[in-house]
């Protein structure tokens, strides 16, 4: 069994959830600027973001990728030298790249900064990678249709020093590694360009052209039909198995989802790899309860292992479209001083409710909202249901400056 590190890669779409994911366990960070990324919704980073977070992850000893995957066009390219520069001057570790035109642009003007060829390139195969690898393409990500076999061949018929990546855990698109056109074609938003609609998601019914008005589902479901609805991806459970394919980089889907998503798929598989290095990377392997148990704590939707195993069984949706949510951020820490915690809201919390608190490094555990008292209007309350307002209560156990309290619904 080889002994390669483990990374394990995070999504941040902005600054605070770049720090979450630090503080969560990330080894790298991946991020998008302003222009050539494939997510327009996150917030993203500004020239000058880019450089404090470059300057940050690197204090914390890791690394930070940035997304110029999408598919630009002609009017586009003439603005990539000077965007290639910048990120090449203020230290970026790695551009993850789809298009060979960019890869071209890249090698010439940030000749030091390593090559990271993306999901949407549609890699397949053994050959392919080796021709990026000697493209100058340090690490390529594998297509999400390949199987864990097929992954360990392209890794034992490859240069040992390219580095593979894959996607271990969210969303999964319904087209081929992610280059769809629906989205384009529905509603006029580039999903190769970074400005998906995520139509695929949405909730479709049949009808015949002779019977208007008239909705057939394509399966028995009295709600409609919803093939095009895919389950998200999660691979915790298959730690030891990601290993033994040779993977050298594991990666979370997310730069669009939440502040408590990226920490707490972090945490999770932080953990989860963690536990297996502990172990001596045996070769069957289960993470604890506890760990597992953080995957039904965040919102998803019903989880597959996708293509890792072989073809999908049972990869669709059918009989709902929403999002799995038994939990909810109720609160960030602010202080805690004299036995009282202070924290400000994000979700209603009650007097008497317990309140699990999840720290870096440690299991979560629970705590009772006791005394609890709003801040802003200084009065003793039943309900913190103020968005953003502070409240404080009775604590009697010193809680971490990077505590997340959540409540169950």
């Amino acid at each position: 069994m080889s002994e390669q590190f483990l990374e394990l890669l995070s999504p941040s779409g902005d600054m605070e959830r770049l720090k979450l994911a630090l503080k969560f366990g990330a080894d790298a960070i991946y991020v998008g600027g302003e222009q050539f990324g494939m997510r327009t919704n996150p917030s993203n980073f500004k020239a000058d973001e880019l450089k404090t977070a470059v300057e940050l992850v690197h204090s914390a000893g890791k690394k930070l990728y940035l997304t110029c995957n999408t598919l630009p066009r002609n009017n586009e390219i003439d603005v990539l030298p000077e965007y290639l520069r910048y990120v090449a001057d203020i230290g970026v570790d790695a551009l993850i790249i789809a298009d060979m035109g960019v890869l071209s642009l890249a090698k010439k003007y940030a000749p030091d900064v390593d090559i990271h060829m993306s999901t949407q390139v549609g890699i397949v195969n053994y050959q392919a990678a080796n021709a990026l690898y000697e493209l100058g393409a340090k690490r390529i990500v594998t297509a999400r249709e390949l199987s864990l076999d097929e992954i360990k061949t392209i890794r034992d018929k490859t240069n040992s020093n390219l580095e593979i990546e894959v996607f271990v855990h969210g969303a999964m698109c319904m087209s081929f590694s992610g280059r769809c056109i629906l989205s384009d074609y529905m509603v006029g938003r580039d999903a190769n360009r970074g400005d998906c609609a995520q139509p695929c998601r949405w909730k479709y019914h049949l009808v015949e052209e002779t019977r208007p008005g008239q909705y057939f589902p394509i399966n028995q479901d009295e709600n409609g039909t919803y093939i095009f609805n895919s389950r998200d991806l999660c691979m915790i459970e298959h730690i030891s198995e990601l290993d033994r394919a040779g993977i050298d980089s594991f990666k979370i889907e997310g730069r669009a989802k939440s502040e408590y998503y990226t920490a707490i798929v972090t945490y999770a598989y932080r953990n989860a790899i963690d536990e297996y290095i502990a172990a001596g990377r045996p070769e069957k392997f289960k993470p604890s309860q506890w760990i597992l148990d953080e995957m039904e704590k965040m919102s998803h939707r019903e989880y597959t292992t996708g293509f890792n195993f072989g073809p999908i069984k049972n990869g669709q949706v059918l009989d709902s479209g929403g999002y799995i949510r038994h939990w909810d951020v109720c609160a960030l820490f602010k202080s805690y001083k004299n036995g009282r915690l202070t924290v400000s809201q994000r979700n209603r919390f009650y007097q008497g409710d317990e309140l699990e608190v999840v720290e870096p490094n440690k299991k979560p555990y629970k705590i009772v909202v006791k005394e609890l008292y709003n801040e802003n209007d200084g009065e003793f309350v039943e309900v913190a249901n103020k968005a953003t307002d502070t409240y404080s209560f009775s604590c009697d156990i010193p809680v971490s400056p990077d505590a997340i309290f959540r409540v169950k619904r």
